[in-house]
């Protein structure tokens, strides 16, 4: 189903918007120590605005990996967002899928913090591209 230009425009907000709650949702993880847990919203806030911006270049997928492969071709490889990003998108992807689906895995308090600011860092600047 093609999008109406409005329509876009309110699916893209709606993923930021998501992408923003995943914010709060990892803070009360931290707070309360589900380190796990905070790895998976970590991941899928950043999830979220990645499908903002690919909405804005009209570029629809439900998978994340090709999601992730898109981003990474269309915005990292050609300079337009710096390499960290990509790193930090790639890193959290792998971390979710340990966190999911491994046993016995952990996560210290530091680590998750420092993914925490990144992530942050990420939807923040996903959300000035798909606003110009």
């Amino acid at each position: 189903m093609k999008l109406t230009e409005e329509d876009r425009k309110q699916l893209i907000k709606y993923r930021i918007d998501q992408a923003k709650e995943c914010i709060d949702e990892v803070s009360f993880q931290i707070i309360h120590e589900k380190y796990k847990t905070a790895i998976n919203r970590i991941y899928y806030g950043m999830f979220y605005s990645l499908l903002a911006l690919g909405l804005k270049y009209e570029f629809e997928t439900s998978k994340h990996f090709q999601l992730i492969g898109w981003f990474n071709k269309t915005f990292i490889r050609t300079g337009k967002m710096a390499v960290e990003f990509g790193k930090i998108i790639n890193k959290s992807y792998t971390l979710r899928q340990e966190s999911d689906y491994e046993p016995f895995i952990t996560y210290e308090k530091d680590e998750v913090l420092g993914l925490y600011k990144k992530m942050k860092e990420f939807i923040n600047a996903i959300e000035k591209i798909v606003q110009e």
